[in-house]
């Protein structure tokens, strides 16, 4: 049994390699708090979450008054028993994003010592159910972006081996999306997967109005059409076409997932380790997932996700943007449009760590010990 000894706290604010836009918003900024904990062995284990360019100070905060002075002395092996300790001591605070951030920061610096410990990769400790995941990318699919650089990136990618491409809508009118999909559609073939992303951007009689338009377009999914706290709204939806629904990179509880699958609003679950808590109800959300039948396909976090997609047998997808790039050394390895686990042992991560002292904020770097 060896106790944490040291907690040390960064934060990084990147900026995203293209300009990225949707329904609500541009995604301007990537603000990344990063937990290293160390134990009496000596052994480290690194996590991180992110915010899109707000909250990351208040986080920041959390994490250094409140969560990580609570790990010195613990087990550090005594994750789920952790976890509950830390949700509990900010439950005025839950259910939310920035709770939620923080506690996926440290969640997942500790499978990270866990796999090092024991010498595995995390895809392997967390269930091991296959050592590669398709992928589909985003970058190319933003919502300013006209309709001819639409098909070029999906045909680039399709050449690639990706096995599908994300387009998001929510078009001032319905025929503008409509236009713009039936573009790619026609590129891409029948066989080429077109996800869509409408970013929480319609009402319920309009997302029911623009699926119906869609339908013919054979779309692998509709991305958050509503917004994420209407379950019922997203029944009736789902009810209402054929096109399966998904949902989950706004949701921070397990309980919010067992209530959308419990009452049939959505076909596909995106659990996001930095919105959800970190691995530990990652993990549950994918196997009560399971139990419904429903596929995973997270959101964002390539480079963490594919090795959760790899441990659980209904991990489907994992979403290409690349974001840690100016942070790491080895990048996430592709072969024929498949993510590959990582082979070391840890959550697979290979932090350039002079270029993240580098990138980090004085304000929030803080050492916490004994």
């Amino acid at each position: 049994m060896a106790r944490i000894e040291k907690v040390e706290l960064r934060m990084v604010d990147l900026v995203p390699k293209v300009k990225r836009t949707d329904a609500i918003q541009s995604f301007v900024s990537q603000e990344t708090p990063i937990v290293t904990i160390t134990d009496a062995d000596g052994a480290v284990g690194t996590g991180y979450s992110y915010t899109i360019g707000t909250g990351g100070s208040s986080v920041m905060r959390l994490l250094a008054d409140h969560l990580a002075p609570r790990l010195i002395g613990r087990d550090a092996d005594m994750i789920e028993a952790i976890w509950h300790e830390l949700e509990f001591a900010t439950h005025a605070t839950t259910i939310g994003a920035i709770t939620a951030i923080a506690l996926a920061a440290i969640d997942t610096a500790l499978w990270d010592l866990r796999a090092k410990k024991q010498g595995l990769p995390l895809w392997k400790l967390a269930g091991g159910a296959k050592d590669r995941c398709p992928l589909y990318t985003t970058e190319g699919g933003w919502l300013h972006i006209e309709t001819e650089a639409l098909v070029e990136d999906a045909l680039a990618a399709k050449a690639k081996g990706f096995r599908g491409s994300k387009v998001k809508i929510g078009k001032p009118h319905g025929s503008e999306d409509l236009a713009r999909l039936t573009a790619v559609r026609q590129a891409v073939g029948s066989s080429y997967e077109i996800m869509t992303d409408c970013n929480q951007g319609f009402s319920v009689d309009e997302a029911i109005r623009r699926a119906e338009r869609l339908r013919e377009l054979d779309l692998a999914w509709i991305e958050e059409p509503l917004p994420a706290d209407d379950i019922d709204g997203h029944v009736r939806l789902s009810n209402a076409t054929s096109t399966p629904i998904a949902i989950g990179e706004s949701l921070y509880s397990i309980r919010h997932f067992r209530e959308y699958m419990q009452k049939g609003g959505c076909s596909i679950v995106q659990v996001d380790v930095g919105r959800i808590g970190g691995i530990t109800p990652w993990l549950k959300v994918a196997h009560a997932a399971e139990a419904f039948d429903i596929l995973v396909c997270p959101h964002f976090l390539m480079e963490l996700h594919v090795s959760l997609t790899c441990a659980v047998q209904n991990g489907r997808y994992v979403e290409y943007i690349p974001q840690l790039d100016d942070l790491t050394g080895k990048k996430m390895r592709i072969e024929d449009g498949h993510a590959l686990a990582p082979d070391e042992p840890g959550i697979g991560i290979d932090w350039d760590w002079d270029a993240v002292k580098a990138k980090s904020i004085a304000e929030f770097t803080t050492e916490i010990t004994k």
